[in-house]
């Protein structure tokens, strides 16, 4: 965290508070200490109890911390009815309401994970990095790797999003966000608004809603 403060020419001892969503509990646990004993800062963990103006009528107890927050950032800065497509470590896909109920949604394995699936998990298929595929048909193991994960998931994308157009709202917009969006959203027809930045908006307005 120092490193990363230190990167971004952030001095720590200007930080006032922090407000943390994580649903890796080791990792949670590592920042919690940090914040309570290593620099003494108010913080805010992002769970049961915690003001969000949303409305949860999903099984609220099975909804990690980090759809709620997507949730909000999208709910308070674009309104209506909403599709949050999250490609991160899992590609997540969430519905709310122009009433900023949180519906449910669908969950399927990130890019980076079918990534590795593939290579431990076969006994001949190489590790690869994730590329733009001219065609489907690849010429080459590595081709048709590429092709597979590259169309794969922007099939796999539009056609929930689809899905859930029909069952939810058709007029719902699409937002998408996530470290695997940045390089694929410009290939998804399917997304109308990409923030990169979405759950960074959410956890700042949930700590506002929380703030004494």
């Amino acid at each position: 965290m120092g490193s990363l403060l230190a990167q971004a020419g952030i001095k720590q001892k200007t930080l006032e508070r922090a407000v943390l969503s994580c649903v890796v509990p080791p990792v949670a646990n590592a920042l919690e200490y940090l914040f309570r004993f290593g620099w003494a800062l108010p913080y805010l963990v992002v769970g049961p109890g915690v003001k969000t103006g949303l409305a949860v009528r999903a099984e609220a107890k099975e909804v990690g911390a980090d759809r709620i927050v997507n949730a909000v950032a999208a709910s308070c800065l674009y309104g209506g009815d909403l599709i949050i497509v999250d490609f991160g470590t899992a590609t997540t896909f969430c519905a709310v309401t122009r009433r900023r109920e949180y519906l449910g949604g669908a969950i399927a394995p990130g890019i980076g994970i079918a990534l590795e699936a593939l290579y431990e998990k076969t006994a001949k298929l190489p590790r690869i990095d994730v590329e733009v595929s001219e065609r489907c048909i690849g010429r080459t193991t590595v081709e048709a790797m590429h092709a597979g994960i590259f169309f794969g998931y922007i099939g796999l994308g539009r056609e929930i999003v689809r899905k859930m157009k029909e069952e939810f709202s058709q007029e719902a917009r699409v937002i998408g966000t996530g470290g695997w969006g940045i390089f694929l959203q410009k290939y998804c027809d399917f997304i109308d608004i990409f923030n990169p930045v979405l759950t960074l908006e959410g956890l700042r307005i949930i700590h506002e809603l929380n703030e004494p």
